[in-house]
């Protein structure tokens, strides 16, 4: 496993989410939920849609195609139509750095 750097610290703010592209890793999306970190795939496993561009609200990610939803920190679809869970993530935070593990 190696870390790849995805953001600083402060770039991301509690309650908000990024898609994360970086070449060593596949379509990521970052959320900040309450200070703590999150990362799962950006792709909704319903339908191919890019979650960063739905709605998160507290650990839940609706996808912007069918309005379909997910837990952030878990990746469990919480949602109908969407019923297989979303590839997670380990995120770390160091010196300032949000890293996620590849």
């Amino acid at each position: 496993m190696s870390l790849i750097k995805v953001c600083d610290e402060g770039q991301l703010k509690p309650g908000e989410m990024m898609a994360v592209e970086n070449d060593e890793l596949p379509p990521i999306a970052l959320y900040n939920i309450d200070g703590t970190y999150y990362a799962t795939s950006n792709i909704c496993t319903h339908a191919i849609a890019i979650l960063t561009e739905g709605f998160l609200e507290g650990d839940t990610i609706e996808c912007p195609l069918h309005g379909g939803a997910f837990n952030a920190k878990t990746g469990e679809a919480t949602n109908f139509p969407c019923e297989e869970p979303l590839q997670t993530y380990e995120v770390q935070v160091k010196d300032g750095e949000v890293f996620i593990e590849a």
